[in-house]
């Protein structure tokens, strides 16, 4: 009972410290669905400092669960292989808002649709907790490999906006292993 409760408690302050994240206006879950390309990242963790330069441009599949949760697999290369991250969404009172925890790692994050027109791209915003360690990530998405320069404009001045430095952001290298694994 006690794990239940600091688990609420937890959530509810990490929803609190989001309330000063935007979200998509009049956000429909339903076209956030399908495949998405991840184009740029932006993080202050030390895991992301310390191998940004082996990140690669991932796949990205959400795909809706029964109980109006989202299933998120991203495949990615990693050295000689495809590897694959799976986590659910779950939904929040606030559309465009999702938790989920990370099974490999523990950490809980707290994920903010900030902007999306749901046909090209789609903004990011995840606080991770672990422990009394917490970092922002801003993610920029995109239907296709290929995006315009304004999208990645819009990307980096979002993850600056959000207290992440120039060297914190990635627009992430082209590649076509992994591509194929969605």
């Amino acid at each position: 009972m006690k794990g239940l409760v600091f688990s609420l408690a937890l959530a509810l302050s990490v929803l609190y410290v989001q309330a000063d994240v935007p979200l998509q206006p009049d956000f429909q879950q339903d076209r956030i669905v399908g495949t998405w390309y991840g184009i740029g990242l932006a993080s202050n963790s030390a895991w992301f400092q310390a191998k940004k330069q082996m990140l690669k441009m991932c796949t990205t599949v959400i795909t809706p669960t029964a109980d109006g949760n989202l299933d998120v697999v991203a495949t990615f290369p990693k050295q000689d292989r495809c590897e694959k991250k799976s986590m659910t969404y779950i939904k929040t009172d606030l559309p465009g808002r999702f938790l989920s925890k990370s099974p490999r790692y523990g950490s809980d994050h707290v994920i903010s649709v900030v902007e999306s027109n749901y046909d090209e791209y789609t903004l990011m915003h995840t606080k991770k907790t672990k422990g009394t360690e917490v970092n922002t990530i801003v993610s920029l998405f995109s239907r296709s490999k290929d995006v315009r320069p304004e999208l990645i404009k819009k990307f980096k001045d979002l993850a600056l906006e959000y207290g992440l430095s120039s060297d914190n952001i990635l627009v992430l290298p082209q590649t076509d292993k992994c591509m194929s694994e969605a």
